[in-house]
């Protein structure tokens, strides 16, 4: 052993030493506090006193804990018994890229970043709990609550939720992950009974949840409110008692969703920790001040005084409440947090222009000419709609929001600007639609005279956060793009061919007109930096690197979870089988040899690149081995860009079924123009193993595998066999 090796371990051996003795002492802390601790000042502790927080033990110093909502900002603040916002005039914030647009990034540097930023927002608030990030699979299009959610494949939402989870934490804010689990659809959410397979529950709905327990040290989990197999989850025996607390040996605190518990027995014996919003918030009776009727306040404390439910379930609740707060508000060394600065909106611009896709741009539609005089039609409610507001509980009060039509005309001084509306959604409202009172006719007549005039069109439009598309609350009613807009996109190719479109949205639609139009550029909610960063694509002054998060299919049926029928989707209002097992998204499209209109991975750029060389280091591999996939890339274009290097994973002849192949590493590579660079991706072999019900563990399948190298589940540009001895 070298001299720089003998130091690196005995630094360390230090390390790892500080951290035991600290966990030591900190466990120690809890057992004191513990032990001064009244029955009933710990019942207290495990739920609510208002609508965001849960009360401390005042005459012991204990503090409260104080909670926002998440997961793209910290939510204005709301009244103590009510859902109304408090009017305070300080609770505004940066508006960060909703985590589809995260996931879209492939980026696990700027996740990082992300956590950072939205931590210090957090902390500056003094929350002491972010509800979020969300990583619920993305199953279905119609799902209103995709936008909070990070796609439709668990490697990518795993290596993305771990260091969104570090940059928060490192603030002294808990990220609470959400909704576990099996919430993937808001339809019904509060009651449906979700049955899937042990194994698609493994390997597809629970890993981005384990990695974040075991590589992020998540500090809270927030439960769900559908059922699986017959049991709540909030406060569900095998997913939260026997793999969560069991299995993954989580110490953090299970919260619940607002509402989302149903039984006090079940509560105290399968793992809730902390019971918020219960009673309160219309899901199933109003009183005013209801917190001590809660299930886990005076029901629980008479069952334990009754020996109903033994003291040392509390105490174990108690010590996970505890330990939160000695990691947040009770943290010796903890910052003060700042908000709406300068450098938490460069990240929010970082993040949406990274995200932005590029789906088509036929004869270099983009990007646009900034310093050419030419006369650019902009139509679309989406170009000046705020898309902050609505959408739910991840609603948020932005300091300021850059639209797309203020983007488009700051960066473009030098072209006259048209502006026409287009189409009208009506007013956001939770849990209703309300019809605009604009006339249809005449927002699609003005339109097209507008579209007439201009040399081309930019047309601005998708969903929005209205119930009944990208919202908390339910899901959408179609596939189909809302209020007209393909009918308003038709009419406005015949007067002007010249037209390219800008999908904001979080989740895939319907799109006729795609052979019709020039160019498609699928943007997000993209918050306070939106259309700034929407300009910097358009001109050209970042070439577009965002990756689909998951797959376009071309029509509906054609997803996997509407393949089935309504079993599958949405169910039968009482019970829902997943009826496409571990085969989601792009593991669907490839292995049943349906074409996706758009594919996972999916993005052009500006400039274009060749992924040379591309090699394993060996072609035989034992378990404990790491698989180290090689190559060059090259920008061989003119300017500079960034791709995203997808290796997937496939088992030749398995004796389970399995998808054509799985992505098992990803790498974003930036690159000046003519510049190249080596890559390396590793993949533990130990990650090819499927889940095995037969032993209710993972079990790696000796033999041939095949390595697929690309830059996208449906381009692949090399392949080679391995062996797994």
């Amino acid at each position: 052993m070298n001299r720089f090796s003998f130091s690196l371990l005995i630094i360390m051996m230090i390390t790892l030493g500080l951290k035991a003795q600290n966990k030591q002492d900190m466990e120690k802390r809890i057992d004191e506090i513990l032990s001064q601790l009244t029955l009933e000042e710990k019942v207290a502790m495990c739920h609510a006193q208002s609508k965001f927080s849960s009360p401390g033990v005042p005459r012991l110093g204990i503090p409260e804990i104080w909670m926002s909502d998440g997961p793209h900002g910290v939510r204005g603040e709301i009244n103590w018994d009510n859902w109304g916002y408090a009017g305070w005039t300080n609770d505004s914030i940066t508006a960060f890229p909703a985590l589809t647009c995260l996931a879209a990034t492939f980026n696990p540097a700027l996740s990082y970043a992300y956590g950072v930023a939205i931590g210090e927002e957090a902390r500056y608030r003094k929350k002491d709990i972010l509800l979020g990030p969300g990583v619920n699979i993305y199953r279905t299009p119609l799902n209103g609550r995709n936008f909070e959610y990070m796609g439709e494949d668990p490697l990518l939402a795993s290596e993305m939720v771990v260091p969104y989870i570090k940059g928060v934490q490192r603030n002294g804010v808990a990220a609470c992950v959400k909704h576990y689990a099996l919430n993937n659809q808001e339809h019904w959410r509060g009651h449906i009974d979700v049955h899937v397979s042990d194994r698609a529950l493994h390997e597809i709905y629970l890993p981005a949840f384990k990695a974040a327990v075991k590589e992020g040290g998540v500090w809270a989990i927030m439960g769900a409110y559908n059922q699986f197999r017959g049991q709540h989850t909030t406060h569900h025996k095998m997913l939260i008692k026997d793999v969560l607390k069991g299995d993954w040996g989580f110490d953090g605190v299970v919260v619940s969703d607002w509402g989302s518990a149903h039984d006090t027995k079940e509560a105290a014996l399968y793992g809730l920790d902390i019971e918020m919003g219960s009673w309160t918030n219309g899901l199933t009776s109003s009183i005013d001040l209801a917190y001590d009727n809660y299930y886990l306040a005076k029901p629980f404390l008479k069952m334990l005084k009754n020996n109903e439910i033994k003291t040392s379930m509390l105490d174990d609740k108690v010590r996970r409440i505890l330990r939160l707060m000695l990691r947040t508000n009770m943290a010796s060394s903890r910052s003060f947090g700042c908000a709406n600065n300068q450098e938490h909106a460069q990240v929010a611009r970082n993040v949406a222009r990274d995200g932005i896709v590029l789906l088509k741009n036929e004869n270099d539609f983009f990007p646009l000419d900034s310093n050419k005089k030419m006369r650019i039609a902009v139509i679309g409610e989406n170009a000046t709609r705020s898309l902050t507001v609505g959408g739910g509980s991840s609603e948020l009060k932005a300091k300021y929001e850059i639209s797309p039509l203020e983007g488009i005309k700051k960066r473009f001084a030098n072209a006259t600007i048209l502006y026409s509306m287009g189409y009208a959604s009506g007013p956001s409202a939770y849990g209703k639609e309300i019809p605009s009172k604009l006339d249809a006719d005449s927002l699609v007549q003005a339109a097209v005279e507008v579209a007439e005039k201009a040399d081309l069109v930019l047309y601005v439009g998708g969903l929005n956060k209205n119930h009944h598309q990208d919202c908390e609350g339910d899901d959408r009613k179609h596939f189909e793009l809302p209020f007209g807009q393909n009918e308003l996109i038709a009419k406005l190719l015949k007067v002007n061919a010249n037209l390219g479109v800008v999908l904001v949205s979080g989740n895939a639609v319907a799109m006729p007109w795609l052979a019709d139009c020039k160019a498609l550029i699928q943007s997000w909610y993209n918050g306070s930096e939106a259309g700034n960063a929407l300009a910097d694509i358009i001109a050209g002054d970042v070439s577009p690197s965002g990756k689909l998060p998951y797959s376009y299919p071309v029509q509906l049926s054609d997803n996997a979870a509407h393949h089935f029928g309504m079993l599958s989707y949405p169910g039968d209002s009482i019970k829902q089988v997943y009826k496409e097992d571990i085969l989601v998204g792009y593991r669907w499209h490839d292995t049943k040899k349906i074409k996706p209109l758009f594919a996972f991975g999916y993005g052009l750029s500006y400039t274009k690149f060749d992924i040379l060389d591309i090699r394993a280091d060996k072609k035989n591999y034992s378990p404990d081995d790491v698989i180290r996939v090689m190559c060059r890339t090259k920008n061989k274009g003119e300017v500079d860009g960034a791709e995203v290097i997808q290796v997937y994973v496939g088992k030749h002849k398995s004796k389970v079924d399995r998808a054509v192949k799985e992505l098992k590493g990803f790498k974003k590579v930036y690159l000046k123009t003519s510049q190249e660079k080596n890559v390396q991706i590793d993949i533990p072999v130990s990650k090819l193993a499927y889940y095995d019900e037969s032993i209710s563990d993972w079990k790696l399948e000796k033999g041939s595998y095949l390595l697929y190298v690309g830059n996208s589940s449906d381009h692949i540009v090399y392949k080679q066999k391995i062996t797994i001895d």
